[in-house]
């Protein structure tokens, strides 16, 4: 007799998710979130290697671009709108295409997401070159839209990444780099906006922070390129210069005004000893990177 070929494998059921009781529910949802940030700490060597490469290309003036469909593809639109005022650089600089428009009802933007053509006509309108690195996000690795965008982008020469939590799916395997958090069967089965979705939003924050770290919009912890475009965020700039500059808030507001409300400068002028001219020369010079900018002006003392 020939041996029985091996099943399947099948989650075992649990307990109905109506019969519990609210408590051990949520706490059954909060078991399987844990199960989230290890997994993306697996990952961490394939977005080391994404934030290189996007680094290097932001360096020779150009993007990062997000694609993405349904919640990848807002998570991803989420991402590039808060880098510009966060790290105060120009919009232009991290985009994000959304099958359909952000603003669309899931029902108008859902057959979008199976058009591959229009994933295509987006790299077209963007005239993505070997200057940029797309990233398409989607959580099952197959969504048309996506697999579009990324082969057109990889036909133009742009070097592109694969955030996705499914192993082996197109995605995973037609991208330079992919980035395969395995996070396990969602507690609702498919609903991707739990378990994938919190893998994608970490992901997506690793690789914006850390690329603005590598560019020098972050000086110790500080946000120091923050664009002050309200009362609070001008409190926020005068508090970053008095931690960072190790000055009193009156000192700290004193420089901000001499520095025209640019944290950067200020906190130099305060570190360095230096007039506001004098502080943008050294941030050129170095990049601008706090640090180094200091490093010059003790040198050439």
């Amino acid at each position: 007799m020939s041996p029985r070929a091996p099943s399947a494998r099948r989650r075992r059921p649990g307990p109905h998710l109506e019969t519990l009781p609210l408590q051990a529910l949520l706490r059954r949802i909060n078991r399987e979130d844990r199960r989230v940030a290890p997994a993306v700490g697996r990952v961490i060597p394939q977005i080391a290697a994404a934030v290189k490469r996007i680094v290097a290309v932001l360096r020779r003036g150009g993007r990062v671009i997000y694609v993405g469909a349904g919640t990848s593809g807002r998570l991803g639109w989420l991402d590039a709108m808060e880098v510009p005022p966060t790290f105060g650089v120009d919009p232009g600089m991290v985009r994000a295409v959304v099958a359909g428009r952000i603003t669309e009802t899931v029902s108008e933007a859902s057959p979008v997401e199976d058009n591959r053509k229009l994933g295509r006509e987006e790299m077209e309108r963007l005239r993505v070159g070997p200057r940029d690195v797309v990233v398409g996000i989607a959580a099952s690795g197959t969504t048309p839209f996506t697999l579009g965008a990324i082969a057109e982008a990889r036909r133009r020469g742009a070097y592109t990444v694969g955030l996705t939590t499914t192993p082996r799916s197109p995605l995973a395997v037609r991208t330079d780099t992919a980035i395969v958090p395995r996070v396990g069967e969602e507690i609702v089965r498919g609903s991707t906006r739990m378990k994938a979705g919190t893998a994608q939003k970490l992901v997506l924050q690793m690789l914006s922070t850390a690329t603005m770290v590598g560019l020098g919009h972050v000086y110790r912890d500080l946000m120091v390129d923050v664009r002050p475009l309200n009362a609070k965020l001008r409190r926020r700039v005068q508090d970053i210069v008095a931690a960072g500059a190790g000055v009193s808030s009156a000192e700290a507001a004193r420089l901000v005004h001499a520095a025209g409300e640019e944290a950067k400068v200020a906190l130099v002028m305060g570190l360095a000893g230096v007039d506001a001219p004098e502080a943008r020369r050294l941030l050129v010079a170095s990049d601008g990177f706090i640090r180094g900018a200091v490093q010059r002006a003790r040198r050439t003392r």
